[in-house]
């Protein structure tokens, strides 16, 4: 049982990773296509709040706590920092720099998210008397090294084929994009992925005070997700008031909605909302480079992207400080369930004795 629950919490994240690295991918090809991005982010969380909503209604009902005003406002404020204007400054990163550019910012997050924790003490560092302290700090700075890797350092080609249609027709996309006010659209890019950065980070935070308060994963992100849909329409008509714009063309913008909905802004929060309760935001905000790594291997034998030697090593060296960062975590969490059974005994010897003076 020890076992199970000790694992638990990392098979959960690997195949949260995977269901974000599909949506990505699926992503591309309508984002490119021509749907509006916030068009796209309140039809998603919209499938997310019908399909969480009777499962959290059935599940959550006889052990759901009061919903006071206070709950609902930091649900409100975690659709924005986690749903709702994060996903916009993603995609309009990727938009005004490169997919690479933006991963690089993601594999960021853990390191963010791990010194933004530290003035609320969710993540407590003594590098001096603690072993596991030491690795979580080793660990995001490997993390943060990977990361500069993937982001400044390409490297040689390590296949011979060249890229399909659908990848250069991409490729060719950007490049017209950034042609005309290059130096201006990168720096716009920049500053809107790095906001999104942020707030991604910020949401391990709010999360796990948000699991204290409201432990219901379910009802807190079906509610979440139906903030973030009125506020992605908002900002969608306030932006454009052609309402063309929200009419689906085919088919596969119908799956990718329903995918997204359902597994990416459904069942992976959920998941991920439990892990922050079971093991802390950093644990969870550890995972995230795993995406770009997880999508490089459905892009490669699939789509034929190519990969090159600085991603190979970046991925390799993120890998390496995200198993160190853990390896930390589980140090400290050993460490803590020592002491708490020291504590224990030491109570339960001193009765005998406490018991004698009385007599």
């Amino acid at each position: 049982m020890k076992s199970c629950d000790k694992w638990s919490p990392i098979i959960a994240m690997v195949a949260i990773d995977s269901g974000f690295a599909i949506v990505n991918l699926l992503l591309k090809r309508i984002v490119d296509g021509g749907m509006d991005h916030l068009v796209f982010i309140t039809y998603r969380q919209c499938i997310a709040t019908i399909f969480l909503a009777p499962i959290a209604y059935l599940s959550e009902r006889n052990r759901r706590p009061k919903l006071t005003f206070g709950i609902l406002c930091h649900l409100f404020l975690s659709a924005i920092v986690g749903a709702s204007l994060t996903q916009y400054f993603f995609l309009l990163g990727i938009q005004y720099t490169s997919a690479t550019f933006s991963c690089a910012f993601i594999n960021m997050v853990p390191v963010l998210t791990f010194l933004m924790a530290l003035p609320f003490r969710l993540e407590d560092v003594n590098i001096k008397g603690s072993t596991g302290a030491r690795a979580k700090v080793v660990g995001a700075l490997v993390c943060l090294g990977g990361a500069m890797i993937l982001t400044l350092y390409k490297g040689s080609p390590l296949f011979n084929y060249s890229r399909s249609g659908a990848a250069t027709h991409i490729v060719d996309q950007a490049l017209k994009l950034s042609s005309g006010k290059r130096k201006e659209r990168w720096t716009l890019g920049s500053m809107a992925l790095f906001s999104g950065t942020l707030l991604w980070s910020s949401w391990f935070l709010l999360q796990s005070y948000i699991s204290k308060s409201y432990p219901c994963q379910y009802s807190s992100t079906a509610i979440m997700s139906l903030f973030a849909a009125i506020q992605s329409a908002a900002l969608a008509v306030s932006m454009d008031r052609n309402f063309s714009m929200w009419a689906l063309k085919g088919k596969e913008e119908i799956l990718t909605i329903m995918y997204a909905g359902i597994v990416g802004s459904g069942m992976c929060y959920v998941g991920m909302s439990w892990c922050v309760k079971k093991r802390g935001p950093l644990f969870t905000a550890a995972f995230s480079p795993l995406v770009q790594i997880i999508a490089a291997m459905f892009d490669i034998p699939f789509l034929h992207e190519q990969l090159h030697l600085g991603s190979l090593l970046g991925s390799i060296t993120v890998i390496a400080g995200l198993y160190i960062l853990l390896w930390g975590k589980n140090k400290e969490m050993q460490n803590c369930v020592a002491k708490v059974s020291q504590g224990t005994e030491e109570i339960k010897d001193q009765e005998p004795s406490s018991q004698v003076d009385i007599l």
